[in-house]
């Protein structure tokens, strides 16, 4: 069955509960997915009946990150890659970013690319003890996407993010906690009651501040103007960002992943 977004209700219906279902690939987000992640949140957004987020992923994981299935019928042609990263990934985490409603991410399991960049959207973060986090993207021969890459290092930390994505390293949640990506570690079995008590908490207090605050958070992440140097070197960078589309190893770490070997570089 192809993965889905859902949404559901809890805590007397003032808690939405966003689910990402994709269990048999580990919750990996295909395109599909990303555009309904970014439907559910306008919705959320746009609805005065919800106070807080639960954003969690089915079963036993978070997000395993993209669904790697469907990459070689888009990542080898520039447009359509540009397309896939700008319209439908950046569709789906600036509609969470931008959501004033205050959002909870119950990870556990994998967390990987897509999985960090979701949770890096979230205001509260709380992982089951063997939750593991990464974006050994360099694996499969391509880089992260520029604001995809901003987003995870403003909030996971540039060394962080450096470490993941050079050395496709991967992390646990205790190691995460100490760089403070995670507000709280706690058993899988538990994980769950944990993450719904603390979005019960946040949507009894006043939904009307929670919004502001989130209004203000946004606005001063923007504060800093850049000068004109630096927004032509950013354009720079973003209009070449594509272009490794048709490259060897870009292909052949797609390759080796569906055909379940080591990839030759």
């Amino acid at each position: 069955m192809p993965g889905k977004v859902r949404l559901s209700s809890e805590g007397d219906g003032r808690v939405a509960v966003v689910t990402l279902s994709n269990s048999a690939k580990f919750n990996a987000m295909s395109r599909a997915m990303w555009r309904e992640l970014a439907e559910v949140f306008a919705r959320i957004q746009a609805s005065c009946e919800w106070r807080c987020v639960l954003l969690q992923g089915e079963g036993a994981h978070f997000c395993a990150g993209g669904d790697i299935a469907e990459y070689p019928d888009f990542r080898f042609d520039v447009e359509r890659l540009r397309a896939f990263h700008e319209q439908d990934v950046w569709g789906g985490l600036s509609a969470v970013l931008n959501c004033d409603v205050p959002i909870v991410a119950a990870i556990q399991g994998h967390c990987m690319g897509a999985g960090v960049e979701i949770a890096s959207c979230c205001d509260i973060r709380v992982a089951a003890d063997g939750a593991k986090f990464g974006a050994p993207i360099a694996k499969l021969g391509f880089p992260m996407a520029p604001r995809e890459a901003q987003l995870v290092a403003r909030v996971a930390g540039e060394m962080t993010a450096r470490e993941m994505l050079l050395e496709a390293a991967v992390l646990d949640a205790p190691e995460m906690k100490s760089r403070g990506f995670l507000h709280r570690v706690l058993a899988a079995d538990v994980l769950h009651a944990h993450a719904l008590e603390r979005a019960g908490r946040i949507a009894a207090l006043a939904p009307g501040a929670a919004r502001m605050n989130k209004q203000t958070f946004r606005a001063l992440k923007m504060a800093p103007a850049l000068d004109g140097q630096a927004q032509e070197a950013i354009q720079l960078i973003a209009s070449r960002s594509y272009d490794y589309a048709p490259a060897a190893e870009h292909r052949e770490g797609i390759a080796a992943f569906l055909d379940k070997r080591r990839p030759n570089f």
